[in-house]
């Protein structure tokens, strides 16, 4: 039998192989792992570094950041997770890793747990303090509101401000209240209302889903109220929903309608 001599290759041609192997097999696209996170690093790239492991194994994993950039909460070591991505070769490693395009935590859902984390983050920093909270004043004559102006809430807030308070002037300082957009625009309508002379502002929109109130929940929007010099009362949603600028608002009403009755005294 005629004997097969070995094919030479340089190191970069295996691994090359092997990544093509790999990208080929149909079974490693599309993938859910579950496992725990370890050996988390957020590197200054944006892209997010880890490690995928059960009891028995360990797979590491990477998540560029583009794909980073939005998930709503940060993976912490321990944490158990469901992983979606494609798994490939890296040729100059020599290693095979998972690229992943998503990430959710196995259990409390992202928008939860991301709440959690900042509301976590924001209070060992401080800025729910008592201390920190300003007084209202008492006979407000210009009232600042952020919302948007074809809302409900803008409307109810206003009805509420001429049975109860007619001598009061009122600011709008309009703002998307939803979307990828909002908390931009809700932080530069605080800030705009803080250098106006209002002696209040209300930061407001009606009720919905914890995904139509994230904005209220966005790190910027509620740093920028921890530093506004002009009081703020929050009032978003319903009674029963809580957004992180309600732990850093001067003072927090269950609704619009309940913010413009809180820094209003009754005129009859």
């Amino acid at each position: 039998m005629e004997s097969v001599q070995p094919q030479m290759l340089t190191v970069s041609q295996l691994n090359t192989y092997i990544k093509s192997v790999f990208d080929q097999d149909y079974r490693l696209r599309n993938i859910l792992v579950v496992g725990e996170v370890s050996n988390f690093t957020a590197a200054r790239s944006g892209h997010l570094y880890m490690t995928l492991k059960d009891d028995k194994s360990a797979l590491k994993a990477v998540m560029f950041r583009g794909n980073a950039s939005r998930l709503r909460f940060l993976p912490e070591n321990g944490m158990r997770v469901i992983a979606f991505g494609s798994v490939s070769v890296y040729e100059a490693g020599g290693q095979y890793q998972m690229y992943l395009t998503d990430l959710q935590p196995d259990g409390l859902g992202s928008l939860n747990l991301a709440f959690e984390q900042l509301k976590e983050k924001l209070s060992k920093e401080g800025l729910f303090s008592p201390e920190r909270k300003k007084p209202l004043p008492p006979y407000p004559t210009r009232i600042g509101v952020v919302t948007s102006p074809t809302a409900a809430a803008f409307q109810d807030i206003c009805n509420v401000l001429r049975r109860r308070w007619p001598l009061a002037e009122v600011v709008l300082s309009p703002t998307l209240v939803q979307g990828a957009e909002a908390p931009a625009q809700i932080a530069r309508a605080l800030r705009a209302l803080d250098t106006a002379g209002v002696d209040v502002i209300l930061a407001a929109r009606g009720g919905g889903s914890m995904e139509d109130l994230w904005a209220f929940n966005d790190e910027g929007v509620a740093r920028t109220v921890a530093a506004m010099e002009t009081p703020v009362v929050s009032g978003v949603g319903h009674e029963t929903d809580f957004t992180i600028i309600d732990f850093v608002a001067d003072l927090r009403a269950p609704t619009p309608s309940a913010s413009a009755e809180v820094v209003t005294p009754d005129w009859y």
